[in-house]
């Protein structure tokens, strides 16, 4: 079930009600930036648009055991894998990774991400920015919120900044960013809480069903009774447009229909594996047909998805990284390598940029519960599509995976790189936050990466 900004409740306050702290939310956040510019912008987009797939493995998984092998270091670094050749000579990989290898030509793996924050959670991933730097007023923007600002909507009824990204028990790992200093309107529009499966039969506005919102006489009342409670000034002016846009997209079925997977061909949707709706402990579910939501989403129109998934940290006392790798790794493999190619099928590959990462990398050295601790000087992530020049590991780490030794790249280079993908120009953006002060999508010093371009 989705719940997006709530749950259904029982009672008065249910169907036939919103609460005050339901409609602020609503219209704050303008359903993941439809603000009366963003939809002035979408009547004069077109229906082809980029965009971008981040996908987050909360907890901060192994470069060593996943895209950067060591085989020729020692045991107590190498760890129980083997590496296996991919369809790019030269290009080596875990060996649970099998059908990433096999299409290694659709990929690019950055092995030297030198800047790594080391903070337990998903901000770093999510903005580009590390959270321990002095923020502005207002806060960075999440990467979906400085595209949705930029290129608005492409359609009224999809937002352009969705997150799917579940209520984890390590809140950090499941926050998908936030408007920051451009806006709550630019916020992402979250449509997972604590619930696993999607439904879009099952989807509530705080307890407002879609069956419910199709009333619209009865919403109304519910929106006027409201607002007569909240106007005071001009406060509600400021939430009308917002709450139009609101039930623009509730009440069309297109958002619902991208997040419906009964819609998606089975044969289509069997590529991606097998879905376990089990929270992994504080992480998140292992819900691989998320994979399959996401390239929905951008299909309906939405230009940044953000996802969570899984739970990548196993450096307890538990021991538990070689064998939770044997479990998690061929399900990532399976799920990234069927996006990929629905990607390639639809001739979207030019057109839908792909991230994943974590947070920071993992120890080199294999501790005592034969597993491996928090380790931010040394970090990777991989990435497909965007009409990059793909099929090429980018930067190195030394030989026992330490630290970068050719190449370090940093987030923010990532980020440039999916900017310059989606269209935009970050020589170009200069915008003001709170106080004045004249903010860029990434510091100045900071360009996409040449070897993609």
């Amino acid at each position: 079930m989705i719940s997006i900004l709530g749950r259904r409740t029982a009672g008065a306050g249910s169907c036939d009600r919103l609460s005050r702290r339901s409609f602020l939310t609503v219209g704050g956040f303008a359903l993941g930036g439809l603000g009366l510019s963003s939809v002035l912008r979408a009547n004069e987009t077109d229906r082809s648009h980029k965009a971008i797939i981040n996908i987050y493995l909360p907890g901060g998984p192994s470069h060593i055991d996943m895209f950067d092998p060591k085989p020729d270091a020692p045991r107590e670094v190498r760890g129980e894998f083997n590496p296996i050749a991919t369809n790019v000579p030269g290009i080596q990989i875990c060996e649970l990774f099998p059908r990433i290898a096999q299409m290694m030509d659709k990929f690019v793996i950055v092995r030297s991400l030198s800047d790594s924050d080391g903070a337990h959670d998903a901000y770093q991933c999510m903005t580009g920015r590390k959270k321990s730097d002095r923020q502005p007023p207002g806060g960075w923007p999440a990467g979906g919120a400085w595209v949705s600002h930029l290129q608005g909507a492409v359609t009224e009824a999809v937002p352009p900044h969705i997150g799917l990204m579940y209520q984890t028990g390590n809140r950090t790992w499941g926050e998908p960013g936030t408007g920051g200093f451009l806006g709550v309107s630019h916020s992402p529009f979250n449509v997972l809480g604590r619930e696993a499966r999607s439904s879009s039969e099952s989807m509530v506005l705080q307890g407002i069903t879609l069956e419910r919102l199709q009333d619209r006489v009865a919403l109304r009342q519910s929106v006027d009774g409201l607002k007569k409670e909240l106007d005071t000034g001009r406060t509600m002016e400021s939430l009308d447009v917002s709450m139009q846009q609101a039930m623009g997209i509730l009440t069309s079925s297109q958002l619902a229909d991208a997040l419906d997977l009964s819609k998606e061909d089975p044969a289509i949707l069997a590529r991606y594996g097998e879905s376990n709706e089990q929270f992994q402990r504080d992480g998140a579910p292992q819900m691989v047909e998320n994979f399959c939501v996401a390239r929905r989403l951008v299909e309906a129109g939405a230009r940044f998805v953000s996802m969570n998934y899984s739970r990548w940290d196993w450096h307890g006392g538990d021991g538990m990284n070689f064998p939770k790798s044997r479990e998690e790794f061929p399900k990532l493999d399976q799920a990234v390598a069927a996006l990929v190619t629905d990607l390639h099928e639809r001739g979207l590959d030019k057109d839908v940029s792909i991230v994943m990462w974590g947070e920071f990398g993992r120890t080199p050295r294999i501790n005592s519960n034969n597993s491996r601790d928090h380790w931010p000087a040394a970090n990777e992530c991989l990435m497909a599509g965007g009409g990059m020049r793909t099929g090429q590991v980018i930067g190195a780490t030394n030989r026992d995976g330490e630290r970068p030794s050719d190449r370090p790249v940093r987030f923010q280079e990532v980020f440039a790189t999916l900017y310059r993908n989606a269209g935009i120009d970050i020589g170009s953006v200069r915008i003001f936050d709170q106080s004045g002060t004249p903010r860029y999508l990434v510091d100045g010093d900071v360009e996409p990466m040449r070897e993609v371009i």
